[in-house]
């Protein structure tokens, strides 16, 4: 049972009527008159492929066909009837025997109905007036009914038929197939593997990277810290670029921002070497979408492995899809092998990484799995993946903005590594009630198709995410604990399941995001475990808070900012004219030293705050401030001196939830739909809203939805097309997800 929200302590109460004006903040957080600047999200990665995704509107339902032995054109035919009898729509990947080759089986695909790649009409030619002309068809007929007229199916199939032939000579002209698979990998250590290792060739181009990016002998000592005691190289400054190449592998192990650069530079060769390999592929075919950003499990250290994901992202913008690897065994480790929500901050990650661009889910488990997977975590874990646990899944990944996903597999490896695992038929080839359910969701997301690219989130919190201050968080694990890398992730996964559990959308928000004007979407934007701080954003935050914004600091925050320097925000700095509050130091909880809050035993950093114009809203047992709020312009600026994100992570801390979202609600966050018994999403669309309930319990529950500030004239069942009253309990199923359609 989700505990219901109370507010019963006696400080709460005071706190609620007195310290918090509610007449002014919460009309301003409505849900209907904030705006969320859905035009403006959209324009982000805005380029004429995004263009023709979003005209087309592909919703790829895919699956991976592995052949086995034995298992001739009969019996690949008799498989593709029956994934397209069921639901789906494309062939997310074919992986063959040694006598057959891959041209065959597109083939047979493409006659039977299936497109034989994980893109489904993604890949088709771009729908213009011209090839509306060229077959005939009523330039003035609405798209829905275009794409689904004979003329433009049969016409888009030779297209695929030729993709096919275009692939099979150039296979056979090069005997390689690498170059053009159409996707590259997050990970890819090109010049160096994960942490501070580079090859000769990459320590080589680590220096041009460096005069490219500091342009400057100066600017690179300042951004090295060589002014300050004990960080020069050898005891001085970089005297010149020559020196600087013969010196820099020299420099003094305490400096930060040269390990920053090294794992920036990785990152950055990646994203140029990716852009490399999409001109090679796109020269061949340039209507076939390429796809980016999978094989890393997304609770990593990224930054570690020298992966920029936002800058993948960006680099598909022209290209194709972003998307992420997530199947159950190998990428869970980190949140302790916890599904459910977890699922949803993975996809919520990618997809708001890539604001108006096509993600979607191209690399996602099938079916049930117990041996392979990842070194860490616990041991012996296998888990159950059956048809509820599917319909979470895929909907999670829905619920999150994606747009289509592929599943690992239809069929099971029959030899080797992996064999019997992850596919939603049995082991004996026969349908399952995971493929059935799975299947069912397929034909909806189809239906819906237009819906489906027309839904938006409406964040109430923006989760603020930047990769220089993960990068920062990496450098001092480096000579320190090696768990620091991990704490940023630790505290939006915090912060993320606190908002999950009180059914209040959230959204990731980056520094780029708020340079181009997207920051007033976010009624709240909370920035969890921001150890460092761009000293750039804080003229923007200013403005953000002065427009009607509310701003949450939790700890360790604005320790340094992104050149690893303490942060200034020391009396009269504009931090603390923002805050109304100097941040004079930090100390720590639960070792030598126990700090309270409500009687509760907090861990980690806590802040030491000396309010100037701020007003305390809480103050920590020992009677020190431990949350301040300064009221500036339109909207509040909050400290909150404790890691209150990161208090979160692990599953059933629920007084520390319940204290972060109490904070929250008070600054209007709020839940447009909500049920005490079921998880709820929400996506924001024109003419339907749409609601994914995920029941985490291990029954069957009635969960009954409040509505709160939305007027909607029906609900049904997305999925079954059933009229529901939204006045009564929504059944679920043990473990199982429901999918709505709430129509204005």
């Amino acid at each position: 049972m989700r505990t219901p929200f109370n507010l019963s302590f006696p400080s709460a109460i005071v706190w609620l009527l007195t310290l918090i004006q509610l007449p002014v903040i919460l009309p301003a957080m409505g849900q209907e008159e904030h705006d969320f600047m859905h035009e403006l999200y959209d324009r982000q990665n805005d380029s004429p492929l995004q263009q023709k995704f979003r005209k087309i509107a592909p919703v790829p339902a895919g699956v991976v066909y592995i052949q086995r032995p034995g298992e001739g054109e009969k019996e690949i035919r008799e498989h593709f009837k029956k994934m397209k009898a069921l639901g789906f729509t494309n062939l997310k990947q074919i992986m063959t025997l040694p006598d057959w080759d891959h041209e065959a089986i597109q083939l047979i695909a493409i006659e039977e109905g299936l497109i034989p790649w994980w893109y489904g009409e993604g890949g088709w030619e771009p729908i213009s007036d011209k090839l509306l002309k060229k077959l005939d068809i009523d330039e003035d007929l609405p798209m829905d009914k275009v794409r689904l007229h004979p003329e433009m199916i049969a016409y888009q199939m030779e297209v695929m038929k030729e993709r096919v032939k275009t692939y099979g000579a150039h296979y056979r002209k090069t005997g390689s197939r690498e170059a053009f698979r159409g996707s590259s990998s997050a990970y890819d250590p090109i010049v160096g593997e994960r942490g501070l290792d580079l090859s000769e060739a990459g320590k080589n181009l680590f220096v041009g990277w460096a005069k490219e990016n500091y342009k400057t002998i100066e600017r690179l000592n300042h951004a090295y810290n060589q002014h300050h005691h004990g960080l020069a190289a050898g005891g001085k400054a970089f005297e010149s670029w020559d020196d600087f190449e013969k010196r820099w592998e020299s420099y003094n192990h305490r400096e930060l921002r040269i390990i920053r650069d090294m794992l920036r530079f990785k990152a950055d060769y990646g994203v140029q070497t990716l852009e490399e390999r999409v001109r090679e592929f796109r020269a061949l075919d340039p209507d076939a979408p390429y796809r980016a950003g999978g094989e890393l499990g997304l609770f990593r250290p990224h930054a570690y492995f020298g992966v920029n994901f936002p800058g993948i992202a960006a680099a598909m913008r022209n290209s194709g899809s972003f998307y992420p690897s997530i199947h159950f065994t190998w990428h869970f480790d980190q949140v302790r092998d916890e599904l459910g929500p977890m699922v949803y901050v993975q996809a919520s990650y990618i997809n708001d990484m890539f604001k108006g661009g096509w993600a979607g889910g191209w690399e996602t488990t099938g079916g049930p799995q117990q041996f392979g997977g990842e070194k860490f975590g616990q041991n012996n874990k296998g888990f159950t993946v059956d048809a509820p646990e599917m319909e979470q899944f895929t909907l999670s990944m829905l619920a999150a903005g994606f747009k289509g996903w592929g599943l690992w597999s239809w069929s099971v490896r029959t030899a080797g590594a992996e064999v019997g695992e992850y596919a939603l038929l049995d082991h004996h080839n026969e349908v399952t009630a995971r493929a059935i359910a799975v299947g069912k969701i397929a034909r909806a997301m189809q239906k819906y198709r237009e819906e489906i690219w027309s839904l938006r989130k409406e964040p109430q919190v923006g989760v603020f995410f930047d990769w220089d201050n993960d990068a920062i968080w990496t450098a001092l694990s480096m000579k320190g604990q090696d768990s620091l890398r991990y704490r940023p992730m630790e505290a939006r996964v915090g912060l993320s399941r606190a908002l999950i559990n009180k059914d209040i959308p959230f959204e990731f928000v980056t520094p780029e995001d708020i340079r181009a004007g997207l920051a007033g979407r976010y009624p709240i934007i909370y920035m969890p475990a921001i150890l460092a701080l761009n000293q750039d954003l804080l003229p923007l935050l200013d403005r953000y808070v002065n427009e009607g914004g509310q701003l949450v600091l939790d700890m360790p925050g604005a320790w340094m900012d992104t050149y690893a320097a303490l942060f200034p925000r020391g009396p009269g700095s504009p931090f603390a004219q923002l805050f109304g509050t100097v941040l004079r130091e930090y100390q720590y909880s639960g070792i030598n030293r126990d700090w309270k809050l409500r009687g509760r035993e907090l861990t980690g950093s806590i802040a030491d705050l000396r309010v100037e114009k701020a007003r305390v809203m809480e103050a920590f047992d020992n009677g020190k401030p431990a949350v301040t709020l300064m009221k500036k312009g339109q909207g509040k600026a909050v400290i909150i001196g404790f890691e209150a994100s990161r208090a979160c992570f692990m599953r059933g801390n629920r007084e520390a939830e319940e204290h972060l979202t109490e904070l929250l609600v008070e600054l209007g966050a709020r839940s447009p739909l909500s049920s005490d018994q079921a998880i709820v999403y929400r996506l924001a669309g024109p003419e339907a809203d749409h609601y994914f309930l995920m029941n985490e319990q291990d029954r069957d529950i009635h969960a009954l939805l409040e509505i709160n500030g939305l007027n909607y004239s029906r609900m049904e069942d997305a999925i079954t097309g059933d009229e529901l009253d939204p006045g009564q309990p929504v059944m679920l199923e043990t473990h199982g997800a429901r999918w709505l359609r709430l129509i204005r």
